[in-house]
């Protein structure tokens, strides 16, 4: 059965800063999308405005209001130079793991697949007033939007997967159920989560289901193109660095080795450059051979 077409009718502005000071705002760009347009989105942000980022991989707040050894840490890969942190304060924003799948049907339309979870966590564990209504609105929208203690940790378990099977199904054009059923790619799923979570526990993250798990989760999503596929089908730029690139850097700040995610990431930001330098042909030009 084909799904009931969902149209909404939305003020829009052609730039950012046309727009009048928000009580929130939603930032559900890519990763790579959000230095271009950071300094004009802190323009119209007041006091009060609440910024919950939707980005996947490690979101460039993750070290802010975190105490500890690490507090305040850049993390370079998704914020050169520390633009978004400069930009942002870290008292407007609430975390939030984006799980619904999706896939672009055509310009404009947007086809939900599955999923229908928002988690939401203020960057301290606090209970506040203002995440309690955000749970609420969130909530009576149809969407489940718990307040969770440990955003950060919620970060990690949706990383977890993003980290590993995007790449692989960029490399492999394979969809979730095939990676997953396929041993060979399934072990190598299994390697780069064991690094991961090395790394994620040394930052004293926990991880309320196993790898193994993990995994199972995906398979059961079924024959679905993840995102990356999907821009690389499309000849967009990949998500790369801030999916695999910043768990890399996370690993050198914990001297942690990752051999399989440092090979993963080699290849798949190659072919991101191939792509890009192809103007988005999958097809590079013909050569004469050897």
């Amino acid at each position: 059965d084909q799904p009931e077409p969902l149209v909404a009718d939305v003020k829009a502005v052609e730039k950012i800063t046309d727009a009048e000071t928000p009580d929130v705002v939603i930032l559900a760009v890519k990763a790579h999308q959000v230095e271009p347009i950071i300094d004009d989105l802190a323009s119209i942000m007041g006091p009060e405005t609440i910024l919950i980022p939707m980005q996947n991989g490690i979101p460039w707040w993750y070290f802010q209001k975190l105490g500890g050894e690490y507090q305040d840490h850049s993390v370079e890969t998704v914020d050169a130079g520390g633009a978004a942190k400069k930009a942002i304060n870290p008292n407007n924003i609430i975390g939030c793991v984006v799980y619904p799948a999706t896939f672009t049907q055509a310009p404009g339309v947007i086809r939900h697949v599955e999923g229908n979870r928002f988690p939401l966590g203020e960057l301290d564990g606090k209970q506040t007033d203002r995440i309690q209504k955000m749970s609420e609105m969130m909530t009576a929208a149809g969407f489940k939007s718990p307040i969770l203690e440990d955003i950060r940790s919620e970060i990690w378990l949706k990383l977890w997967g993003n980290m590993t099977f995007n790449p692989i199904s960029s490399l492999t054009h394979g969809t979730l159920e095939g990676i997953c059923q396929y041993p060979l790619t399934k072990e190598l799923a299994r390697n780069m989560m064991a690094e991961a979570q090395t790394i994620a526990e040394k930052l004293g993250v926990t991880f309320r289901v196993d790898i193994e798990r993990r995994i199972a989760g995906a398979e059961k999503v079924g024959k679905h193109k993840t995102s990356m596929l999907q821009d690389l089908e499309a000849g967009r730029s990949l998500e790369i660095d801030a999916l695999l690139g910043s768990v890399i850097e996370l690993g050198k700040i914990t001297e942690t080795p990752t051999p399989c995610l440092n090979t993963v990431f080699a290849l798949t930001k190659y072919l991101d450059e191939n792509v890009q330098a192809s103007r988005g042909s999958l097809a590079l030009p013909s050569v004469s051979g050897y």
